[in-house]
């Protein structure tokens, strides 16, 4: 029996170890496994250019729990280790035999899927383990070894009468951690971090229901039998080629990656390139919702098919975090900051890959089922609308598939809508004004207004829909866009005729001068003028800049905050062609002249949901009595 130290640089490196290697102790596991998964696939390699000549067979990885003495064994049928590989490979703190073998094997080994870079990943067995023992025999004809060691720099080693090939890991799980000696919360490590494993991976059995014999009475049980409970997926789709996949192939596989969504995805886009990096994956496109936040984080990042975050951000461009489905990548490192991905050149190339790749299968949609596409845009604009407003290149591209809807449910692109909008749709000083509306219900009588007189109304309901106009604004010439229900719209488009006021200048100074004493100054700005006598008799309206400047701040409009606490300010639009704006100013007393101005502006109010409260009830209140 030997005994030696451990060569370490730094004093107590095992407190360090289990404090500070990772974050969360349960990537242990994922650690474990995947030193398991690089030991097998090393053997396959080797098998594979004839340097060895073993039977590979068909190994697997095994987890088993032993309660009663607290301990958790890690099983693999792979490479081994013999004694002197075992005090280079365990004893030497961050060396990494995996970075070894891919140097030395580095022509035929780079597709080989081999994951450890580091040589950290045993020792997280600290993290939740007093003691440690490993027993592996090597595929060389040479004897096990049996290494153990409590935590402390010391360890032993000797022979070991293990005969098979392969090595096994077993920890003696710390009081404060006995949660690892659950089956249930081993199994969702297991599924967390390892159900796509390019190794089988077994644990427990499960009980399988085999076929009736033919002489069996319909009354009789069925006969089972237990199995390996084999608990991952070795050949997920996307480390199939797209050739060899079909939709319904996709499919399944998004509802083996999120079991509880049921409704299907939209579409999806293959990833797959292997230079200037590698990266393979599937992102699905499901329907969206407005709350962005909510429907971040969905995206499965994979090292060499090792589970590493959900959290994609820096590696997948913002807008994309609302997508699901996998990346992965061997370029990405398993274990860094957000900061340093941020700066890593792989990570970049990535990302811009990543949005060309989206662009692209985008483009081909709208190009080849137009009608398709535009059945799916609500369901799929909020990605492309938050890509417009922060990626430029993605702007560039999008903007010849990006649509715009109308109340009326047409579609248009904007090269298409400058055009349908050129001749009727423009100020006096040429500059072609897109009117929208944000919420088809609350906005139907500024919309029907404008249908009226023939001006196309878009539909642009999205939450960062103030941003993306302001973009839009800046990026094109000589266009402006204004809400339905902001500035009057006749103040803005030329009209073909001017429409002509039924009251005098001293009338409409004298009406003034009634309204002022009722509608609140510090709210509202009076503006009458000569409108069809259909139109509403009042309406509210909003300046425009002072509008979106708020709905800005509150989407987090980055320095919008400057302008501070905006307040609410509007204009009230009087009709002066409406009878019932005649009749407020041929009103015999002042008390009923009150009565209607007030019962008129609440009425707008109430148009733009801007009546609450108290008020609201005061309303309803004298709106009764009018009736009665």
């Amino acid at each position: 029996m030997a005994t030696g130290s451990i060569n370490v640089s730094v004093e107590n490196i095992f407190p360090l170890i289990k404090k500070f290697l990772y974050s969360d102790h349960e990537i242990f596991l994922r650690e474990l496994v995947s030193n398991a998964t690089d030991a097998t696939l090393k053997l396959k390699h080797l098998t594979s250019i004839g340097e060895v000549n073993v039977e590979y067979g068909n190994p697997f990885i095994e987890i088993k729990i032993d309660k009663e003495k607290k301990q958790l064994h890690i099983i693999d049928q792979g490479i081994g280790m013999t004694a002197e590989e075992v005090e280079k490979y365990i004893n030497q703190v961050a060396f990494s035999g995996a970075e070894e073998f891919l140097e030395k094997y580095k022509d035929s080994a780079k597709d080989s899927g081999i994951i450890g870079h580091f040589g950290l990943g045993f020792y997280s067995a600290f993290m939740v383990a007093s003691k440690v023992e490993i027993i592996t025999k090597s595929y060389k004809d040479e004897p096990a070894a049996h290494w153990i060691c409590d935590g402390s720099p010391t360890y032993s080693i000797e022979a070991h009468d293990k005969t098979e090939r392969g090595t096994e890991i077993i920890l003696h799980i710390g009081e404060d951690d006995a949660e690892f000696l659950e089956e249930s919360r081993i199994r969702e490590l297991l599924v967390k971090y390892n159900k796509f494993m390019p190794v089988s991976i077994k644990f427990g059995t499960k009980t399988e229901t085999l076929p009736k014999p033919e002489d069996a009475k319909e009354e009789d049980p069925a006969p089972t039998q237990e199995v390996d409970n084999i608990i991952n997926n070795p050949n997920p789709a996307w480390t199939k080629q797209p050739a060899d996949l079909e939709d319904q192939d996709y499919k399944s596989f998004y509802r083996e990656l999120y079991p509880m969504q049921f409704e299907e995805p939209l579409f999806n886009i293959h990833l797959n390139v292997d230079y200037p990096f590698n990266l393979t994956g599937i992102l699905y496109f499901p329907k969206m919702g407005q709350d962005m936040n909510m429907q971040k984080d969905k995206i499965q990042l994979y090292q060499n098919q090792v589970y590493v975050t959900d959290n994609v951000e820096g590696i997948v461009p913002e807008f994309l975090t609302m997508l699901r489905g996998v990346i992965d990548s061997p370029d990405i490192p398993l274990n860094v900051s957000r900061s340093y991905l941020q700066a890593d050149g792989n990570v970049k190339k990535i990302s811009s890959y990543i949005t060309r790749k989206v662009a692209d299968k985008l483009t081909s949609m709208f190009k080849n089922n137009r009608e398709d596409f535009e059945q799916k845009w609500n369901d799929i604009k909020i990605v492309i609308e938050y890509g417009m407003l922060s990626e430029d290149k993605f702007f560039e591209k999008a903007d010849k598939f990006a649509l715009f809807p109308t109340v009326d449910n047409s579609f248009f692109t904007f090269e298409e809508l400058q055009e349908k909008i050129k001749d009727s749709q423009t100020d006096k000083d040429g500059k072609l004004i897109v009117l929208y509306a944000s919420n088809k219900e609350e906005q139907h009588s500024y919309i029907s207004a404008a249908k009226d007189k023939g001006y196309e109304v878009l539909l642009l309901d999205s939450p960062i829909v103030s941003h993306l106009i302001q973009k839009l604004e800046t990026s094109k010439e000589n266009i402006s866009f204004a809400r339905v229900d902001g500035d009057h719209i006749d103040n803005l488009i030329k009209k073909d005729e001017e429409t002509i006021s039924k009251l005098s200048d001293e009338e409409k100074e004298s009406l003034k001068t009634d309204l002022e004493k009722v509608v609140p100054k510090e709210k509202y700005t009076i503006q009458l003028e000569a409108m069809d006598s259909n139109a509403s008799p009042f309406m509210i309206t909003q300046p425009e800049f002072m509008r979106r400047m708020k709905e800005m701040q509150q989407t987090g409009g980055g320095g919008m905050n400057m302008f501070g606490n905006m307040p609410e300010m509007h204009n009230l639009i009087v009709n002066t062609n409406h009878d019932l704006i005649s009749q407020i100013k041929d009103a015999k007393t002042d008390k009923k002249k009150e009565r209607l101005i007030k019962q008129s502006l609440d009425l707008a109010r109430l148009s733009q949901n801007l009546l609450k409260g108290e008020e609201l009830t005061d309303f309803i209140k004298r709106s009764y009595e009018m009736v009665k």
